[in-house]
């Protein structure tokens, strides 16, 4: 029993070591914010947040968002590796939680209403998201040189005609290059389906009007990054992390 307990608590300590060894750049000064009732929610409130004066000041939100279906995993992206819970994998249908960068936005129209040092593409039928483990190109944006042929590339297609994807910004969840095969890919922000009557197979997804106003506001300069956690590693991890506080987190279903 000793020996256990003595386990736990090394545990413990190095869990708390890693936790405390982490925080948000400091040159992070936007902080996109999602919050989940607990690792199995599909639900989720995403807020933004702006550095002023040198603390959080919200600057939108709350908005209700879903996760996938079977909630949440550890993902990997700038925040320490976790010593305990579930890893993110590719399928698993659950959401990376963690603090993560973000990438340009892609969409099917020719243009979008952003800030002009955020990248955006207009996908075409020749845009692949590489989403296969066993390729070299896992988890990344690839453009062919001639309309896809194979079964492969058409399977990769970012444009499949399903509104839900026709806007959508990277979240640089296990980013290419060096990305770990298995550990999930092709992480977004997107538009929810069904009004929000459905969860996502692992993006967080937002009612169109809300990801157009997120996308929007998103400033490359400000080093953003996106912060999805379940509350009660929310409530552990917000002041060692520096992460913006929030009197009440209300996603509670």
């Amino acid at each position: 029993m000793n020996g256990f307990l003595g386990r736990m608590a090394l545990a413990f300590f190095l869990s708390a070591a890693l936790a405390s060894a982490f925080e948000l750049p400091a040159d992070c000064r936007q902080c996109i914010l999602g919050l989940a009732p607990d690792w199995k929610s599909s639900h989720v409130e995403v807020r933004i947040f702006e550095k002023k004066d040198g603390g959080w000041v919200q600057s939108a939100g709350p908005w209700s968002g879903r996760l996938g279906k079977n909630g949440l995993a550890w993902g990997l992206g700038l925040h320490p590796a976790p010593t305990g819970g579930a890893a993110k994998r590719e399928g698993d249908l659950r959401a990376p939680a963690g603090v993560f960068a973000l990438g340009g936005a892609y969409g099917y129209a020719p243009a979008i209403e952003k800030t002009p040092s955020l990248p955006y593409r207009q996908i075409t039928s020749r845009d692949l998201w590489v989403e296969d483990p066993a390729s070299p190109d896992y988890n990344r944006h690839l453009q062919l040189p001639a309309e896809p042929r194979t079964a492969w590339e058409k399977k990769q297609q970012m444009k499949q005609g399903d509104h839900a994807h026709s806007l959508k910004l990277f979240i640089a969840h296990n980013p290419s290059p060096g990305a770990v095969p298995g550990s999930g890919s092709s992480i977004f922000f997107h538009i929810w389906r069904a009004e929000g009557a459905k969860p996502s197979a692992g993006c967080t997804v937002l009612s169109e009007p809300n990801l157009r106003s997120l996308i929007a506001s998103i400033d490359p300069a400000k080093n953003p990054v996106y912060v999805l956690l379940p509350e009660e590693e929310y409530r552990r991890l917000a002041r060692a992390w520096k992460l913006p506080a929030v009197a009440s987190p209300r996603a509670s279903r």
